[in-house]
């Protein structure tokens, strides 16, 4: 497995992972599939985006995007990270977020965070294994398939790029 920059090209490969989690509803409020072109709109905002490859595919991935349209905010990205369901448990996930971190701090980003579902233990095990803390609980944040849901907050900073 290595990983390395996501190219517009991948967007159909990350769209089918995606979509994966919008079917098992663990990851995602979102429930309306995505498809190729809707991905490749996200390289348009120069986010740092990831992918993970084993044997030349693409197993996991992870992007980022703008926290908030405000210019205080600029150094803070919101991020996700999918991982190809026969995929899981192999170390994608961990690799992707390493490489995500990697990319976000050349990018000069100061804070990652993120908001998971509090029944998501394993990316929240994975998220708190590379330095990303808990910050809290928000209760019945949004409703998926008519049922609120509570989210953890996590986040991390990137303490190279925090400038005095």
């Amino acid at each position: 497995m290595h990983s390395r920059a996501a190219r517009p090209g991948d967007a159909e490969t990350i769209a089918g992972i995606y979509n994966e989690g919008i079917e098992e509803r663990i990851a995602t409020f979102e429930t309306r599939p995505r498809v190729a072109g809707e991905i490749r709109a996200w390289f348009e905002d120069g986010h740092p985006i990831v992918v993970v490859e084993d044997g030349g595919a693409v197993i996991s991935f992870a992007n980022t995007s703008a926290y908030s349209p405000r210019e205080c905010y600029s150094g803070v990205a919101e991020f996700s990270v999918y991982t190809a369901r026969e995929a899981r448990g192999c170390g994608a996930g961990t690799l992707a977020m390493e490489a995500l971190i990697s990319a976000t701090e050349k990018a000069g980003f100061w804070k990652l965070t993120s908001r998971v579902f509090v029944e998501n233990e394993p990316s929240l095990k994975l998220l708190l294994s590379l330095g990303f803390r808990e910050v809290g609980v928000h209760e019945k944040h949004a409703r998926l398939d008519g049922i609120w849901r509570d989210i953890v907050v996590v986040e991390r900073l990137i303490t190279s790029n925090l400038k005095p």
